[in-house]
């Protein structure tokens, strides 16, 4: 077993040293080598069990030394971990993403982070993370900048289209979707109003969809506002976690008759939350205030939760 872990460590650094050898020393890249190794054999963020899983020689109070200057004292560059979990994805783009956002409170602290994941094969992969230091939803210049974010690092054409929930809607958000040509496939509640552009006339969006029966969906080929931006409509009626009929009204910058299709992979950023926090890496429980230091951890665990690597074949 220990074998095992040695070799697989040394795998890690090999690939890491190739990524980020033009970027970190040595020394640096194999302290990160040890700390994903640590994360994965012990599946929580709490710095004294990761010390003393350290593949290290050095002692347990030592190597928690080590981390906590790390986390303290260190830049890490988010980019470029974003950028080297992109690398390891096992498709190419373009790809569809999921936004969507995540919180607990630690203290008097509050712990927002709005995310983008890469949504494939039934599988989220988390690439970019902002902070937010305050309750509540994100507004439209957070969203537009962690967009524009993926887009520098990534490139436009990366982007094959966005899903997001009932929470990322507004007349200025759509408007910078729209002109951006990103299509998207979001939620909206079903109290919306509507207009059609044919005759003015306003309505409630689920009158458009009252006669549907569960499980059935209808597309709409014709486009209508919505805050006052254009964009095509389309609904499911599905039962709710209580089994209760609810709508499930899709607004698309494009055709929408894939869209419910494309908007199920959605739940998936919701599983890779679940990953961090209590069902996975327990990151609720870090001691971390710094909403600095918290971003910098997100991003180290964002490596684990990669499934499959492609250069080694196997799960590190």
């Amino acid at each position: 077993m220990i074998n095992k872990i040695s070799h697989k460590s040394t795998d890690l650094t090999s690939i890491l040293i190739d990524f980020f050898g033009n970027e970190m020393n040595l020394a640096r890249i194999k302290f990160f080598g040890l700390f994903i190794t640590a994360l994965c054999k012990v599946q929580t963020v709490c710095f004294e069990k990761l010390s003393c899983a350290f593949d290290s020689p050095a002692q347990c109070n030592s190597s928690l030394r080590r981390i906590q200057r790390f986390m303290a004292e260190y830049t890490l560059d988010n980019d470029l971990i974003a950028r080297f979990v992109f690398t390891l994805l096992p498709h190419k783009p373009p790809y569809t993403i999921a936004m969507d956002r995540t919180n607990w409170k630690f203290g008097a602290t509050n712990i927002n982070a709005l995310a983008i994941a890469i949504v494939y094969d039934g599988l989220a992969f988390t690439v970019l993370y902002t902070l937010m230091d305050k309750r509540g939803n994100s507004h439209t210049k957070e969203r537009i900048d962690i967009i524009d974010r993926f887009i520098r690092l990534f490139g436009r054409k990366s982007i094959k289209n966005l899903v997001a929930d009932r929470e990322f809607i507004g007349e200025a958000w759509m408007e910078y979707l729209n002109l951006q040509g990103i299509e998207y496939h979001i939620r909206i509640r079903d109290n919306f109003w509507v207009k059609d552009p044919r005759t003015g006339k306003e309505s409630k969006v689920w009158w458009m969809f009252n006669d549907l029966r569960i499980n059935e969906c209808r597309v709409l080929h014709r486009i209508y506002y919505v805050n006052n931006q254009l964009c095509y409509l389309s609904a499911s009626k599905i039962k709710n976690k209580e089994g209760r009929p609810e709508f499930q009204v899709l607004i698309s910058f494009n055709n929408p008759s894939d869209a419910h299709e494309i908007y199920a992979g959605r739940g998936q950023i919701e599983t890779a939350f679940k990953a961090l926090k209590s069902s996975g890496f327990n990151i609720e429980d870090t001691h971390l205030t710094s909403l600095e230091r918290i971003e910098k951890l997100f991003s180290i665990v964002t490596v684990i939760l990669l499934p499959t690597c492609q250069t080694t074949g196997s799960r590190f």
